[in-house]
């Protein structure tokens, strides 16, 4: 059985050659999410051949590289480098139980509009137009309007990413964001799965729900964002 320190060392390369593989674009020395999906990308080798590679790869969209914590992210020729920050790995250390009575509703590619316009106004991280399709994405509507929403990102064997946990902010306050977050870690470790997430380093709020649901320190990366100018 895979271990954290077997996987969640290079989630990425372990999602796209794990759970979502049949989403892997793949070049010789570089893997990626297609772009309208999500802009995480792995070299196989740090090598100027993989960066040049990745950058033949990159499009005009951005590309988002996860590095260790020592580990400066380096130029790569031809894309600048829009971000360099840090990003704290959290995992799950025991599965939480549902809200009682809580019933999100499934999201979908009809939703995504709306998707898109809440995680512009709250910025949870990268998402697309097919984002969605990474995984299982629930919400909660008020007054007809998307109220809030989280999802499954990277799938790495044994382990499935919450991701895009966020909440209009006049709807603040209401328990809305623990409550999706337990509903994904029951029904992620209902299929024999851990549940993890990455957030930036100095999100102090968000580390402290993530920690009063269960989540605890694992590793912190050094990320870097690059895109064509």
């Amino acid at each position: 059985m895979s271990t954290p320190a077997d996987t969640l060392d290079r989630p990425v390369l372990s999602a796209l050659t794990g759970g979502h593989r049949h989403l892997a674009l793949r070049g010789r020395h570089v893997l990626r999410y297609p772009a309208e999906i999500a802009p995480f990308a792995e070299l196989l080798e740090q090598t100027d051949r993989a960066r040049r590679e990745l950058r033949e790869m990159a499009g005009a969209g951005p590309v988002a590289m996860l590095y260790p914590e020592t580990v400066e992210p380096p130029p790569v020729e031809g894309l600048d480098t829009r971000l360099v920050a840090k990003v704290l790995q959290m995992i799950a250390t025991v599965p939480q139980a549902r809200e009682p009575g809580f019933a999100p509703e499934p999201l979908g590619a009809v939703d995504v509009p709306a998707m898109l316009e809440l995680t512009a106004l709250t910025k949870p991280g990268p998402f697309f137009a097919r984002t969605h399709e990474l995984g299982c994405y629930i919400g909660v509507r008020s007054g007809g309007r998307l109220a809030a929403m989280a999802g499954e990102r990277m799938r790495p064997d044994g382990f499935t990413e919450i991701s895009a946990v966020c909440v209009h902010p006049d709807l603040r306050g209401k328990g809305h964001a623990a409550a999706l977050i337990k509903e994904l870690m029951a029904r992620i470790a209902a299929r024999g799965e851990r549940s993890f997430l990455h957030l930036f380093a100095d999100n102090v709020a968000a580390r402290s729900l993530y920690e009063r649901l269960g989540f605890v320190a694992r590793t912190t990366f050094s990320l870097g964002i690059y895109q064509a100018p």
